[in-house]
């Protein structure tokens, strides 16, 4: 496993490793020894099963980058900040490949899964015999015809494919340079001539989520990448632990227990996400006027290293809200590591405003848990259309053409009480329970993403 050292990337490829380690074959997951102890230290592990002991991790050393804290008052979302640590990351290629030609001498096959945007890391498996390299595609499958139909020109799009036409003229469909930087637009190029030898690609999603799609992409690259297609998702756990069964302890999760069921928000922007303090504030008022409970995970952005040093961002509250707050009962502040995953399976979770990072997108969706959708970048506003237009378990609070205004209060607090207290909100919830129920079932024995991981394993197997 060759993750990208961000921590969606990070997370979703060790969840994979847990998957396959499952089967019995040995995982080996390599990367820094700073981004091996971040991945390792955030890891949900379910409560019902000990960690494989098939996963070994390979902490190679990389050349010094700079880490410089985010800027909560850039003008573009993108976490740029986080370049350094994936320039960084190229230099990996002669320690993967050092590895790779060490097991390959004493395994019948060697399987290189990468991130897609550490192509370059894993080029010379080409030149072992034995070895296979398979792209693990982070995002979702809709926002990657949605970039393949950009780039050319709309070419790729069948004729009779009228939503996505209808959908491309919508107000807050995104382009790639909306949502990208220049720079990382030419380190997106820089890896994608390294994918051509990949003899597949496996996704994060489920078929009964966006099986169209995934066909829809495969057909639109099938003359430039491998043809074999895997939609394993999600990588999450689909049954969280329930109360005294070895859950987290933590202090949000004893609050959650004492709410009705469905009568909470949670609020969480990710890891890459920086909000200015007039933002906070804005939140902060709305989710107080709209008189919903919540929990929000009010962390700031990750660094490039999470463990280098220097003072963080004290990021302030309005006065008095906390204390309102916990006076009340009306919500909790969370200001360090929340367990995302066993709040959404929590009864009383009953929305999810949201950056729409595809990791937090699939373990809502899985969940049966309806979105507020607030896009910053990268995939996210795709994600953002397939949540609230295509799939419609959600609603969209700002759209990424909007990024450099402030959502004022009344706006947030329309948004969450649209989700949570009207008959449109109903509607939308109940579509994201079904939607919730059939993904649960597709892990099942016999479901149709089980048995794409098993149709994988045998593969790689073979």
């Amino acid at each position: 496993m060759v993750p990208l050292p961000a921590q969606g990337h990070l997370n979703q490829l060790l969840q994979l490793a847990h998957l396959v380690a499952s089967y019995g074959i040995p995982v080996h997951y390599v990367g820094s020894a700073s981004h091996n102890h971040q991945a390792k230290l955030r890891f949900q592990v379910p409560a019902s099963s000990a960690p494989p002991t098939d996963i070994r991790f390979h902490d190679f050393p990389i050349p010094p980058f700079h880490s410089p804290a985010p800027n909560p008052n850039s003008p573009h979302k993108f976490p740029s900040h986080l370049l350094p640590a994936f320039d960084a990351a190229r230099s990996l290629r002669g320690p993967v490949t050092s590895v790779i030609r060490s097991l390959s001498s004493k395994s019948r096959r060697v399987i290189v899964v990468h991130d897609s945007m550490m192509a370059s890391v894993v080029q010379d498996a080409a030149s072992v015999p034995n070895a296979e390299t398979y792209t693990f595609r982070s995002v979702s499958a809709f926002a990657l015809y949605w970039y393949a139909l950009e780039v050319t020109g709309m070419a790729l799009l069948p004729e009779e494919d009228v939503d996505i036409t209808e959908l491309s003229s919508s107000k807050g469909f995104p382009t790639l340079l909306d949502v990208f930087t220049d720079e990382f637009l030419r380190f997106m190029a820089s890896q994608h001539e390294f994918t051509k030898v990949s003899s597949g690609s496996i996704y994060n999603t489920c078929r009964v989520v966006e099986g169209r799609y995934i066909d829809l992409f495969a057909s639109a690259t099938a003359n430039s990448t491998a043809t074999k297609h895997w939609a394993i998702g999600p990588f999450n756990q689909v049954k969280v632990p329930e109360k005294k069964s070895g859950r987290s302890a933590h202090i949000c999760m004893e609050w959650l227990d004492k709410q009705a069921p469905g009568s909470v928000i949670y609020v969480s922007f990710g890891t890459t996400t920086v909000l200015s303090d007039e933002q906070i504030r804005e939140i902060a008022v709305g989710l107080e006027r709209s008189g919903q409970k919540f929990i929000w995970v009010l962390r700031e952005a990750d660094k490039a290293d999470i463990f280098s040093g220097g003072e963080a961002r004290k990021i302030e509250l309005p006065h008095g809200f906390e204390e309102t707050v916990e006076t009340r009962d009306s919500g909790v502040v969370v200001r360090d590591w929340a367990p995302q995953l066993e709040i959404l399976g929590h009864p009383a979770t009953g929305g999810f405003l949201s950056h729409c990072g595809w990791n937090s997108c699939m373990e809502s969706i899985s969940m049966g848990v309806p979105i507020l959708a607030w896009p910053m970048h990268s995939d996210q506003p795709s994600n953002a259309v397939l949540i609230a237009q295509v799939l419609k378990i959600g609603l969209i609070v700002n759209d990424c053409m909007s990024q450099n205004k402030v959502v004022n209060s009344s706006a947030i607090q329309g948004a969450v009480e649209a989700l949570m207290a009207s008959e449109q909100g109903d509607e939308i919830r109940k579509r994201a329970a079904e939607l919730g129920a059939a993904v649960r079932g597709s892990m099942d024995e016999g479901g149709v993403s089980r048995t794409e991981l098993d149709s994988f394993i045998t593969h790689i197997s073979r």
